[in-house]
């Protein structure tokens, strides 16, 4: 099974408008093709480009990742003489997409990559989320090396980033036993050390992901005597150093191929990235960003492969002499589920073009002067994806979470047993509320968008949009909803009261979600042309359910200002 070929979805995200101006940009409008032979020679080169890449990660992830993931949940992961193992299947999805080249998909072609944007990058993240979720931890921290392309020196990129190529895999460790979110409180120390000219890192971290991995980000107080984020530098640390003790491996509830480690750093060599004092202010709010978008790849990845096993069960299992799936009670739950990916995917696609336009032109920036228009552009979509990343993460987890919840009902007493995949997916869901920042935190970022009003005005550019006529009443109801939103910001807005807001803010939050996810399924439903496609009914489907839950959201508004 090749799970790219079989979700005719995906390659209509290929095909959004805005893709022209963000190949040419990534392609430096194709000037490397003169002197890189992959490079691509033209757009529709570009395009054809990723379709096979994309194949071919869709063909390893069913016929390879998918088929490994059972025995990898029960093998789990372990430490043999101080180094973290991988489950057998673990390492044998590594080695296959290793071979294919499909580790550093985004790098630049110096550093051996395929310098593909982020939008067939977080393509290819979901397809592996499908088949694993957990795996998915494990390849798509190579994000990681885009943080050392955009910040580390030349000398650290030569260095690190050829390696990502040939399957070295990578961490980010920032939290530790008494700084978890909150990490302005870290605490591990980093000092210079004269004699070998190099930093030397001190100190413990815990709940890091993929916590052995050959390239290590590491955030570490290089300030003595500070004690917020602007004490705080970023570094990166070879494992091959073996100046790190992996102190235990978690037993997890989910994701148990992905290895969570407590580590202890003794006297650990280490690189500066960037300069002092913003490990955290600028870098790791940057990778933090990268890694909210995987994980509404994930989050995607995850509840696909949720919403099919419950449709195949429903279809499969009869009772009273039918099909379950042709029992109102089971085929609304499927509608529901399915209009909450489409949704989902949506916004996860919105969100990767607007990182990519926003830092395409950040990289053309460090070549030349950018235009007025140019510079304005790339304020304007960074704006955007600001606004839009912990919306995508905060819904896209979220509703994550209810899939995989509603897949196992739909299973019945079966999907309560581990004979069927759907118990370990509802296991696997449960952390993406959770990690790169709870949904608790992700409302706190996004009701600044809620504030200044970005959120609006980008609802505003939407209202302006013609739509088809069979889409007219999905518009008309949209600005039914905007109505409510507009309504309910004035009620919080009147009551002058911070903790008032606070207490609505994700009120607030999901009735902008809801909007704006509504008018993205919709541009897509419309620019869809496959006659098999499901998204017009899923706009139609998840406007329903958005308009119940604004209106209820303004009806608890109103009630607690009366």
């Amino acid at each position: 099974m090749n799970y790219y070929l079989d979700n005719e979805v995906l390659k209509l995200q290929l095909s959004h408008p805005l893709m022209e101006k963000i190949v040419k940009l990534k392609e430096n409008n194709f000037e490397y093709a003169k002197e890189v032979p992959i490079a691509p020679v033209d757009f529709e080169d570009a395009i054809d480009s990723y379709h096979k890449v994309l194949e071919i990660v869709g063909e390893i992830c069913g016929d390879i990742i998918a088929p490994n993931a059972e025995s990898v949940d029960i093998e789990g992961v372990h430490v043999e003489n101080g180094r973290v193992v991988y489950a057998q299947g673990t390492q044998e999805n590594l080695k296959a997409l290793t071979d294919a080249g499909l580790f550093g998909m985004s790098l630049p072609y110096k550093y051996n990559g395929l310098n593909f944007p982020m939008v067939p990058y977080v393509m290819a993240a979901e397809l592996v989320s499908r088949a694993d979720g957990g795996f998915a931890n494990i390849w798509g921290l190579q994000d990681c090396a885009e943080t050392i392309r955009e910040f580390a020196s030349e000398e650290i990129k030569s260095e690190f980033l050829p390696r990502i190529n040939k399957g070295d895999t990578c961490s980010m460790d920032l939290t530790e036993p008494d700084a978890g979110s909150d990490l302005q409180a870290v605490q591990l120390k980093a000092t210079f050390d004269e004699q070998t000219n190099c930093w030397r890192l001190n100190g413990i971290k815990r709940f890091i992901t993929n916590g052995d991995a050959h390239i290590k980000l590491v955030l570490a107080r290089s300030e003595e005597g500070t004690k917020d984020g602007r004490g705080l530098s970023y570094f990166v640390y070879d494992t091959n150093d073996n100046a790190v003790i992996i102190r235990r491996v978690e037993n997890k509830m989910g994701i148990k191929g992905s290895p969570t480690c407590e580590l202890v750093f003794k006297n650990a060599p280490a690189k500066l990235v960037g300069e002092r004092r913003m490990g955290l202010i600028k870098y790791v709010m940057s990778l933090m960003n990268s890694a909210r978008l995987g994980v509404g790849a994930q989050s995607v990845g995850i509840s696909e492969a949720a919403y099919r096993e419950a449709y195949k069960y429903a279809q499969k299992r009869e009772q009273f002499g039918k099909a379950i799936l042709n029992f109102p009670a089971v085929y609304e739950m499927l509608y529901n589920m399915r209009a909450k990916i489409d949704a989902s995917r949506a916004i996860l696609y919105e969100t990767a073009r607007c990182v990519d336009v926003y830092k395409l032109w950040q990289e053309v920036a460090k070549e030349r002067q950018l235009t007025s228009e140019e510079r304005a552009e790339m304020k304007h979509y960074n704006k955007l994806a600001d606004a839009l990343t912990p919306m995508l993460k905060l819904m896209s987890s979220e509703f994550c979470n209810q899939i995989c919840y509603d897949a196992v009902q739909v299973h019945g007493g079966t999907g309560f047993m581990q004979d069927f995949p759907v118990e370990r997916m509802y296991r696997d869901a449960r952390i993406t509320t959770i990690y790169e920042g709870t949904s608790q935190l992700q409302v706190v970022a996004a009701i600044r968008a809620v504030i200044n009003e970005t959120y609006a005005a980008l609802i505003e550019v939407f209202e302006k949009e013609e739509v088809p006529q069979e889409f007219e009443r999905i518009k008309f109801e949209l600005n039914t909803m905007r109505a409510y939103y507009e309504h309910a910001k004035n009620l919080v807005s009147g009551m002058n009261s911070d903790e008032m807001l606070d207490l609505h803010a994700r009120r607030l939050v999901e009735m902008a979600a809801y909007i704006i996810m509504t008018y993205l399924l919709m541009f897509d439903a419309m620019r869809c042309s496959c006659n098999c496609c499901s998204l017009k009914e899923s706009a139609r489907h998840f406007l329903r359910l958005g308009k119940a839950i604004c209106l209820g959201h303004l009806d608890t508004i109103q009630y607690s200002s009366s």
